[in-house]
């Protein structure tokens, strides 16, 4: 039995920490993703689906861990010009998945394309958009072009995405607070690069602790690598639940 699909607005206090978590599951087969979810399925909730799993496993990963009871977050970040992104959130909608991101950097036209696009199907996962990847600070940003501080950059593109029917946004800990301010209690923020103290960084620029993320106001968090290349996923995972549990 597929098990309800689970919330993670900020409208609720308190919300189970289980539905602030999300595993992503970076990994390059259906198999190896499968055994992961096996190994969190009763202590985690939530699952990432990225293109490297996506492009191996197809849509049948989806409905795979949809069918284990676990909410799936769809990261495919459709950039494209306004029709195809659009054809491309109705076809995601059929697959089951909870959560779908979007370029915000795809501009107005676009982000109101798949926004109508997801009103307009029975049951649309909710729109996520990217704001400024993790991977990037502002030396990063000045290479492509664009002078603001990723702070700047990142208000900027969260800004149009809700004003374009964007249901929340995909950012760091470093702007999540900033965001939190300005865009209210209800905006969802999903927030990556989470690290446990003593954790790798690894290829990440901007990253957090799972408290101090919550406690700057991320609606929920992603973690990959410091759970799923664990000795232990199960505990990895149930330790990241009891850290942030008190800011629930």
């Amino acid at each position: 039995m597929i098990a309800p699909k689970t919330s993670l607005s900020q409208e609720k206090k308190p919300i189970d920490p289980r539905d602030r978590l999300i595993v992503a599951l970076d990994v390059p087969t259906a198999s190896q993703a499968l055994e992961l979810a096996g190994q969190l399925r009763g202590i985690c909730r939530w699952v990432k689906v990225g293109l490297e799993l996506y492009l191996a496993a197809g849509n049948g990963i989806v409905e795979a861990l949809t069918d284990q009871g676990f909410s799936v977050f769809l990261d495919l970040k459709f950039h494209d010009i306004p029709n195809t992104v659009a054809g491309a959130v109705r076809s995601a909608a059929s697959l089951g998945a909870s959560l779908l991101t979007v370029h915000a950097a795809g501009g107005p036209a676009m982000l109101a394309a798949a926004a109508e696009a997801a009103a307009g199907v029975a049951g649309p996962p909710r729109l996520l958009a990217v704001t400024v990847l993790t991977s990037m600070d502002t030396a990063q940003l000045e290479a492509i072009g664009v002078g603001a501080s990723s702070s700047e950059q990142v208000l900027r593109l969260a800004q149009l995405a809700r004003n374009c029917g964007i249901d929340g946004l995909v950012c760091s800990a470093d702007e999540v607070g900033l965001l939190r301010q300005q865009l209210g209690p209800d905006a969802m923020l999903v927030t990556p690069g989470i690290r446990p103290a003593g954790a790798e960084v690894g290829d990440q620029k901007r990253v957090a602790t799972p408290m101090t993320a919550i406690r700057a106001g991320a609606s929920a968090l992603v973690v990959g690598r410091p759970i799923t290349q664990a000795a232990d996923p199960a505990k990895a995972a149930a330790a990241i639940l009891a850290e942030i549990a008190p800011a629930s």
